[in-house]
């Protein structure tokens, strides 16, 4: 229905047809191909709904050529807005087309930015493999380096040792020294001066021990510092920083006790000269001299190894210093390229960004042909559903049977033909959905009908098709689907099912389903309804009462007896008001969809059936199930009777293909006898003939209120692919196409009461 509220909103479909819509323009509305008669024409829904609710207008009730033109005028309006909203269709179609071509190239360069994407990722996932494995090799260096530091440090300690071995040398030295100043006590002032500068020479002594312990506690300060180092590996360059003051302060305080050593060296010179005047006049005491010259070089040598070890300190620290130099310059690189790295990574950054901001937007743009997509859908399926309600409306008014096509699937024991497919289907929009096309010995022949199925439509897309019609029964309307075809081509499946399958149920059992369903909605509403079943066979051209209780055991056979079971004439009788009476016909109550289905279940037992060459469980009568509906509304008195009748017509056959022989040789004389009475009432029918042959066979008679009444009626044509049964499949489309066009009265809506013998009276 049109402006139908989908995903919880409400959308106004003809708002597009009159210039309020956002997608189109007034000038995207298509014109009309009828305009040679109205102009260009637009039509609103409210037009639309007046055009759906006009009344004729009657000055004269009995001035029939009037109300024709009236009636003729209204379908011509009709007609004209069913093409306007054809070409809409078309329309919107061709614009659905062009969004999802435009969706499909948002797509593709969604897809080439996303490989973009993934591009620079990899590059950027290598750039950081290469960073880390910079950083790992550093690390290792580090490792290296403060392995190196630590066996400096142990030969540090190992110095220190040794410069305390030459303090206890030094002491003992004193010791001697003072035992030499006693014995020189008697000698002159050189001596004495000697023993001056040798006691200079022990103050100088003590002020080099006390710059060695100063030295001391500037190694302990620098080994604080290569802990700290150690602990403190981010701050390795401003540690590196300090060791180097501290290295060039120890460098200045040992260029110092070079020049002391020098000058203590020059000393050391003029005392050797002094001892050598001494030597010279006091030859006595020159045993005395050489001892003291004696220890005075072992002193000199103690110093020289004191300045060697210096000298090794010294050129340590310079390592120490390059190598802290080229740890520098290391760091500097590091930090070059990690500030290179990290621009490559801002610019990446930037990229990608600016790649996901296009993404996004071509998101955003697929987003809204997607949106743009969906409503040009929602409009071409209200589009269809307005086309259907007003050719439903049209067909109504001209009183014509609605035809649905269906065609079978290929049975794995048929195959596929060399000859090409036999059943194909128009492409264009006009014929879509709605032609079929049929090939036989190289001429293909096209029908139209109000529905075709594919053999891919399933059983619940079937009866979405007729669940309206079926309704129409609740509301109290007469309502007739019949299925005709020929053995094999699907009718008791489209009518009934596949027992034991519940995804695979027919028209019949979901029609039920439908009926109480809505039986139970309207509760509220005050109605309430009761319902009736009966169901029969036409068996060669002999009324069954399938639901009978009163069979004899002979019934179970397919030779039956005449009129089913003794002692009851199944009569057909019409009354003045089209409705129908089957005498002695059982009628049953029911309640729900359980109690219909084991009726259904006890039916279909009892019909007949047999094998034939053209289908192993064949259908050898025609069966009709009728579901009468009286309905009360109780708050405002308002009374309904409708029915529905739904008939499963036994198939037409060859009997050069079925191959029947004596009890089936009857029966398809029987079957094919009815169904071509059946064809000469639609012939007639067609050709608004005054006499119809309803009397020519039981089937026509049964079947006269919704051929010739005010019923609505459907027929379903099925047919089947294979290249063997084209002839027959040709023979029931041609049928089809005769039936489509029968003009059989408008359908009336039945709101009196119900008579007394209702309950078995109405067909």
């Amino acid at each position: 229905m049109v402006g139908t509220p989908i995903n919880g909103r409400t959308r106004p479909a003809f708002a597009v047809v009159n210039g309020g819509g956002h997608d189109l323009g007034p000038s995207s509305a298509p014109p009309s191909n009828a305009g040679s008669d109205y102009g260009i024409i637009e039509f609103t829904r409210e037009d639309v709904e007046a055009l759906m609710n006009e009344k004729a207008k009657r000055k004269d009730r009995f001035n029939y050529k009037e109300r024709c033109e009236n009636m003729m005028d209204y379908i011509k309006r009709l007609k004209v807005c069913i093409r306007w909203f054809q070409d809409l269709e078309i329309s919107y179609s061709l614009e659905q087309e062009k969004l999802k071509n435009s969706l499909e190239l948002a797509q593709q360069k969604c897809t080439e930015i996303e490989l973009l994407l993934e591009i620079k990722e990899e590059e950027l996932n290598s750039i950081i493999v290469e960073m880390r494995r910079n950083c790992t090799s550093l690390q290792e260096k580090l490792v290296k380096e403060e392995s190196e530091k630590t066996a400096a440090m142990d030969s540090l300690v190992t110095e220190r040792e040794a410069r305390l071995n030459f303090e206890r040398s030094q002491n003992t030295l004193q010791e001697d020294l003072g035992r030499a100043q006693r014995e020189l006590q008697s000698a002159n002032q050189k001596i004495s001066s000697l023993n001056d500068m040798y006691k200079r020479l022990q103050d100088y002594i003590t002020s080099l021990q006390q710059y060695n312990g100063k030295l001391h506690s500037e190694l302990s300060s620098v080994e604080n510092e290569l802990k700290r180092v150690e602990k403190e590996k981010g701050t390795v360059v401003e540690n590196l920083t300090m060791l180097r003051g501290q290295l060039t302060l120890s460098m200045s305080s040992q260029e110092e006790a070079t020049k002391q050593k020098d000058a203590l060296a020059s000393e050391v010179t003029s005392l050797r000269v002094e001892l050598q005047q001494v030597r010279d006049d006091r030859d006595c005491q020159l045993s005395q001299v050489q001892t003291l010259s004696s220890e005075l070089e072992k002193f000199k040598d103690s110093t020289e190894k004191s300045c060697s070890e210096l000298n090794n300190l010294t050129i340590r620290t310079n390592e120490l210093e390059a190598k802290c130099a080229l740890q520098d310059e290391r760091i500097k690189v590091l930090q070059e390229q990690l500030t290179t790295a990290e621009e490559k990574l801002q610019v990446s950054d930037i990229s990608a960004s600016e790649t996901r901001t296009e993404y996004e937007g071509q998101q955003k743009l697929v987003l809204e042909l997607q949106r743009r997509l969906a409503d040009a859908e929602y409009k071409v399926i209200e589009g269809e559903k307005l086309r259907k309600e007003l050719h439903n409306t049209i067909l109504e008014l001209k009183g014509n049977i609605r035809v649905f096509c269906r065609v079978r699937p290929l049975l794995p024991d048929e195959g596929c033909s060399t000859e090409g497919k036999v059943i194909s289907y128009p492409t264009s929009m006009e014929a879509s959905g709605r032609g079929v096309e049929l090939t036989q010995s190289g001429q293909k022949h096209s029908f139209t009908f109000d529905k075709v199925f594919a053999p891919d439509a399933s059983q619940e897309e079937v009866f979405i098709e007729i669940s309206q019609l079926v309704q129409s029964a609740l509301d109290g309307y007469k309502v007739c689907i019949f299925a005709y075809g020929q053995t094999g081509s699907g009718k008791t499946y489209t009518m009934m099912g596949r027992p034991g399958h519940p995804e695979e149920k027919g028209l019949i059992p979901r029609s039920l389903e439908q009926i109480f369903q809505a039986k139970q909605s309207q509760q509220p509403q005050g109605w309430k309804y009761e319902m009736q079943v009966s169901m029969l066979e036409i068996y060669n051209e002999t009324i069954r009462d399938l639901l009978s209780t009163n069979k004899s055991s002979s019934d179970a056979t397919p030779t039956r007896m005449e009129n089913g079971t003794p002692g009851k004439q199944y009569t057909i009788k019409h009354d003045a008001n089209g409705n129908t009476h089957v005498s002695d016909l059982t009628v049953v109550d029911v309640q729900s969809v359980k109690e219909v289905a084991f009726l259904l279940n006890q039916a279909a037992n009892s019909r007949s059936v047999g094998k034939t060459q053209m289908n192993e469980q064949s259908s050898r009568s025609h069966f009709v199930f009728t579901l009468r509906i009286y309905g009360v509304n109780e708050s405002t008195d308002q009374q309904v009777q409708g029915i529905l009748n739904l008939i499963d017509l036994a198939g037409s056959e060859r009997l050069s293909r079925s191959g029947s022989t004596g009890d089936r040789l009857k029966e398809t004389q029987a079957i094919n006898k009815s169904l071509s009475s059946l064809s000469d009432v639609i012939f007639a029918l067609a050709k608004k003939e005054d006499h119809v042959p309803f009397r020519n066979s039981k089937l026509t008679y049964l079947l006269q209120p919704c051929l010739g009444g005010d019923s609505k009626t459907l027929m379903f044509v099925n047919i089947s692919p294979d290249h063997a049964s084209a002839g027959e499949s040709l023979c029931s489309l041609r049928f089809a196409s005769r039936v489509n066009a029968c003009e059989i009265g408008t359908p009336r809506r039945h709101t009196n009461g119900r008579p007394i013998e209702s309950r078995l009276t109405y067909f």
